[in-house]
């Protein structure tokens, strides 16, 4: 069996597009008057700005191709085993509320002739929780994403979220956690989701 609960480290690199920050940074302004707030105000002043480029951060996935990602290191190998990568951050935007919800999510794949390299599987998680999103919806295309692309014998996918939407408002549960799941293939058979689930909860290294 591979476990890798390695540190994916990559390069973050912010483009933003200027037109579209203008155009935001007046919507922000407008905002901040609705509610009360003075946007003149010292600690305003450069408010919308920030804002608009952080909501074209946090929605850039929008602008990445999973499939272009995986693709982009897939080799020819024969190795039929588990490959587990988990723990990987996830930072995505309830599309409900665009409120954050975060948390980690555990992928795994049996190959079957191909693997990717480890950190591109971080980066789809990465590509499509950039989004705005519902966890349920992300599970399954993180899901879709290396079973299309790799053709493995079978993929798992599961994601531990704390929502603030929850947190924040509404119920206001503080400790409430949403974990969701899918799998294909060979994690369909019990065994095999067994001992994926054994792994997830090992201390390997």
């Amino acid at each position: 069996m591979s476990n890798s609960n390695i540190l994916l480290d990559y390069e973050r690199i912010d483009s933003f597009d200027q037109e579209k920050i203008e155009k935001l940074k007046g919507h922000y302004t407008e905002i901040l008057k609705l509610i009360g707030e003075d946007p003149n105000r010292e600690g305003l002043i450069s408010t919308p700005e920030r804002v608009a480029k952080a909501m074209q951060y946090f929605t850039h996935g929008n602008d990445v191709d999973p499939v272009e990602i995986l693709n982009s290191a897939k080799f020819k190998e024969d190795y039929r085993e588990m490959v587990i990568v988990k723990d990987i951050d996830v930072f995505s935007m309830c599309e409900h509320h665009m409120i954050p919800f975060i948390g980690k999510a555990h992928v795994a794949y049996i190959p079957d002739g191909y693997i990717t390299g480890l950190s591109k599987i971080a980066r789809v998680v990465e590509a499509y929780s950039r989004r705005l999103q519902v966890q349920e919806r992300l599970t399954t295309q993180i899901k879709d994403a290396i079973q299309n692309t790799l053709n493995p014998l079978g993929v798992a996918v599961v994601i531990e979220a704390k929502h603030l939407c929850m947190v924040m408002r509404g119920v206001a549960k503080q400790n409430s956690v949403t974990t969701t799941s899918d799998f294909t293939g060979a994690f369909e058979r019990q065994e095999t989701r067994a001992e994926f689930i054994h792994l997830l909860g090992m201390n390997l290294h």
